[in-house]
């Protein structure tokens, strides 16, 4: 059943973009996203929490174990912070096993591999590698 809520979240994010007619409205969309993300408190923006290999600045707070993980983030960049939140979407609140086993088709379903510059889709990638590498981590000290 959780799978289908990853899938579920995916494909409400790929409808939502489908409503706008070009990437004015999109990135707009994003934007507005990122600003309704949970502000993260100052202690949580450490360099351990810090995601390598973004432009802007990105920290991922994971808690919970195997059966559940639960992600806060932010980013200082708009855009970003927009990802963000879409990736928090499909992720948070998943078990690390669905985790793993899907990997963020959205990206592309809504153009946004296309659409992002190079930096911004590294970042991207960065970002679900940590959240899969999380995931991997919790799996194992399940195990």
């Amino acid at each position: 059943m959780n799978m289908s809520a990853i899938q579920n979240a995916q494909q409400e994010i790929i409808d939502e973009f489908g409503f706008f007619d070009d990437w004015t409205g999109r990135y707009q969309y994003l934007i507005d996203l990122g600003r309704k993300l949970p502000p993260l408190p100052d202690e949580d923006r450490t360099d351990v929490n810090k995601v390598d290999g973004c432009q802007s600045q990105v920290w991922i707070v994971v808690s919970g174990g195997a059966g559940r993980l639960d992600l806060r983030a932010a980013s200082d960049s708009a855009i970003v912070s927009g990802l963000v939140a879409l990736l928090l979407r499909v992720y948070s609140g998943q078990s690390a096993r669905d985790i793993l086993d899907t990997d963020p088709a959205f990206i592309n379903a809504i153009g946004l591999g296309k659409h992002l510059s190079p930096t911004r889709s590294n970042g991207l990638a960065s970002m679900v590698k940590t959240i899969k590498a999380h995931a991997e981590r919790a799996v194992a000290q399940a195990g």
